[in-house]
């Protein structure tokens, strides 16, 4: 069981049972002390602006045209066109020419509807959206249509940029379509997104291939303009064979112009000997045909070692990549492979979106897949996908033991040869998930599909507490279900019980009782099987958490003594401690005071003992009360300040209101009503930023206290 117990609402956070975290500032800009507001985040996420950028004077007028009509009310754009043709390019062109008429931000995202990998959804695109307008993770919605509402809350009165790459439906992209007026909308597609055309008004854009001229002109800017100028019709020629296709033209002029000798017109014989080649293998149209002559000259052109990489790199589960991750599909140290990468990056076959990451476009992607299929023996390949997947497990188990020292850990397979990330801080482990959130999706998605079930039921419960935390809700309980699913495929016993642990967690925050209570009792029942002391004792306090919600007290202290005898057993230290504390709270509930007061006071030293400072924060909350209802005021005092700087430390903001509400109610107790009053103002904006609506209830409280009526 991951969570102490505590109120819970759509977007309530709690701490796991075995979660020692720190935020860091990314996720939040706020001043704890005498603030009604958090300051307005600013977001500016469009991705550099492409370099060289040729012609598409036309359309990018009409998009002009389109921001002034859609000026003082909400509207969108389209580009449509063929993959490799450069909406992208177009797209960022513009961007950023008309950024600074966007004074309140620009928000990016690539809903990736074209890679192996699945497309994004519009609620994952939302969570990236919310936190990039200062939305802290706590405060995000459940459901897909409160996320939708609170985004364009969060624009409202805002002139914000909005620019949504490689959409493939509608559908897809519905609810990321701003309401606000003064917002714009650019959207980059392959279909012409019909449904977006005749219900939301969208402009469509659509951009052809280059002229023969813009062509020329493009080969010209990169292989310079006097080896254009020498043979005209050679270079009509090589445009002509890159089927006019900016991506296609652009690879093989980096090429060129980087062998000053190679004469165009032996450039355009080889290239319309490739095509013809090639076309007699193609037995139906595809999405390669127009690039697949050009990629492959410039392929032929690398060396073998670079060929080796350029193919493997088409095997990689995520749209990005790093350095350390391609090493371990590759089999080769990082240092060895840098100077390859950026031999590939300096001919446009990838792109480095940040030092040490790389991109690979979808039609290069799917042509070194391609590539590899027909080189690489299938033993070879599926070694190498064995390796970059165990790699992520890895990493990612790394970062759970720097993020969340006390959660569950699984055994893992042999270790990798490649250097892992390493984490000095929790904050640091945090950033990594955040960064590789979506290539992790891809991770467990591509083991399931290629059958290596143990990566793909073991990186759900690696990652759980991340998902949890970071209030990803949907992509939280997908993985487990996943999960799930591998490991009844093996079948595996601890990968089925750790999946459903997380699966009964989920539906326990959201008060699925019902749900929670039937993962509970199979997760416990096939831990018990295996002895798993870990599964069993937190599926026993899951049920005791939950049958304390359906109200049967007495179920519910019988599953705590249960499950602290099993970590006792066990020497699960912080299992004891959450479980000492849940019987605290039962006992207080109960009115046995003196108990209350012991087992929580043992739970909290546990806590302290193993330097679990979050736990030892949320340990205080009940003891507060039962202080309080003591009349124990100074000593309810000094723990609830303690308390709160610790949540405050921990960017735990919802924890921290809580504290504060508990403080204002011993100080009034204390007859001190400023500072009851200087208390509950706190929380209240604290509750307030987080779209809790405990805020209006504390806001009350405040307003009773001028009344000599009230408490």
């Amino acid at each position: 069981m991951s969570e102490p117990e505590h109120h819970r609402t759509e977007n309530a956070y709690s701490g796991t049972a075995d979660n020692v975290i720190q935020f860091d500032a990314l996720h939040g800009d706020f001043h704890l002390h005498n603030r009604d507001r958090p300051d307005v985040v600013v977001p500016r996420q469009l991705p550099p602006a492409p370099a060289g950028f040729t012609d598409r004077e036309e359309a990018s007028r009409t998009l002009d045209a389109h921001a002034r009509l859609a000026s003082g009310s909400d509207g969108a754009a389209v580009i449509v066109g063929a993959p490799g043709i450069g909406k992208t390019a177009l797209a960022l062109h513009w961007a950023h020419a008309v950024r600074k008429s966007f004074p309140d931000g620009d928000l990016y995202i690539d809903m990736r509807g074209y890679g192996p990998e699945s497309p994004l959804s519009d609620d994952q695109a939302l969570d990236v959206f919310l936190r990039a307008l200062g939305v802290p993770p706590e405060a995000v919605p459940r459901s897909v249509e409160e996320k939708a509402a609170r985004y364009r809350t969060a624009i409202a009165d805002r002139r914000v940029l909005v620019l949504i790459d490689n959409v493939v439906s509608a559908r897809q992209v519905r609810r990321l379509l701003p309401g606000s007026a003064g917002c714009l909308a650019v959207l980059t597609s392959r279909t012409t997104v019909s449904g977006l055309v005749a219900r939301e008004g969208a402009k469509l854009v659509t951009v052809d291939v280059l002229s023969p001229a813009d062509s020329v002109r493009l080969l010209a800017e990169i292989i310079g303009d006097h080896r254009v100028g020498a043979d005209l019709k050679a270079a009509h020629d090589v445009a002509r064979s890159c089927g006019y296709l900016p991506l296609a033209l652009r690879i093989v002029a980096e090429r060129v112009s980087s062998r000053p000798h190679l004469r165009l017109a032996d450039l355009a014989t080889e290239l319309l000997g490739e095509r013809d080649r090639l076309d007699a293998l193609v037995l139906a149209e595809d999405e390669l045909t127009d690039v697949r002559a050009a990629f492959s000259w410039s392929y032929h052109s690398l060396t073998a070692s670079q060929q080796a990489v350029f193919r493997v790199i088409g095997l990689h589960p995520g749209a990005e990549c790093s350095t350390s991750s391609l090493a371990a599909l590759v089999a080769v140290q990082p240092g060895h492979l840098v100077e390859r990468l950026q031999e590939l990056v300096a001919v446009h076959l990838i792109h480095e979106i940040a030092p040490g990451r790389y991109q690979m476009h979808d039609l290069l992607r799917a042509y070194a897949r391609e590539r590899c299929e027909r080189e690489d023996p299938q033993r070879r390949r599926t070694e190498a996908v064995r390796r970059v997947l165990g790699w992520y497990l890895w990493a990612a188990d790394a970062a759970r033991v720097a993020f969340l020292p006390y959660s569950n850990d699984v055994a893992l397979p042999p270790a990798p040869e490649v250097p892992l990330p390493e984490f000095a801080s929790p904050a640091a482990a945090r950033e990594w998930f955040e960064t590789e959130r979506f290539t992790l999706l891809a991770v467990i998605e591509q083991a399931t599909d290629l059958g290596h079930y143990d990566i793909a039921w073991k990186l759900p419960v690696v990652v759980d507490g991340f998902f949890e935390l970071s209030a990803y809700w949907t992509d939280w309980q997908g993985i487990h279900q996943a999960g799930l699913a591998a490991a009844k495929a093996l079948p595996d016993a601890v990968g089925m019980s750790a999946n459903l642990l997380g699966l009964g967690d989920y539906h326990w925050r959201f008060g699925e009782l019902e749900a929670a209570v039937a993962a509970y009792t199979e997760c416990a029942r096939l831990a018990r099987r295996i002895g798993h002391s870990w599964l069993i004792g937190f599926a026993t306090r899951g049920l005791g958490l939950a049958s304390a919600e359906l109200g049967d007290v007495e179920a519910a202290m019988g599953y705590y003594r249960e499950a602290l005898s099993v970590f006792d057993a066990a020497g699960l230290r912080r299992g004891s401690g959450m479980a000492l504390l849940s019987i605290g709270k039962v006992q207080y509930r109960l009115g046995n005071l003196t108990d209350a007061v012991d087992h929580c006071e043992r739970a909290i030293a546990v806590f302290a003992g193993i330097g679990d400072k979050w736990s030892e924060a949320w340990g205080a909350v009940p003891l507060i009360q039962v202080y309080r209802d003591l009349g124990s005021f100074d000593e309810g005092v000094a723990l609830a300040r303690t308390a709160v700087a610790s949540f405050a430390e921990f960017a735990d903001h919802r924890s921290e209101a809580a504290v504060l509400v508990e403080l204002g109610e011993v100080h009034l107790l204390r007859r001190d009503p400023s500072s009851a009053a200087t208390a509950w103002h706190r929380a209240a904006a604290l509750y307030e930023d987080l779209g809790d609506p405990t805020a209006t209830a504390v806001r009350t409280k405040i307003g009773r206290l001028d009344d000599p009526d009230g408490p």
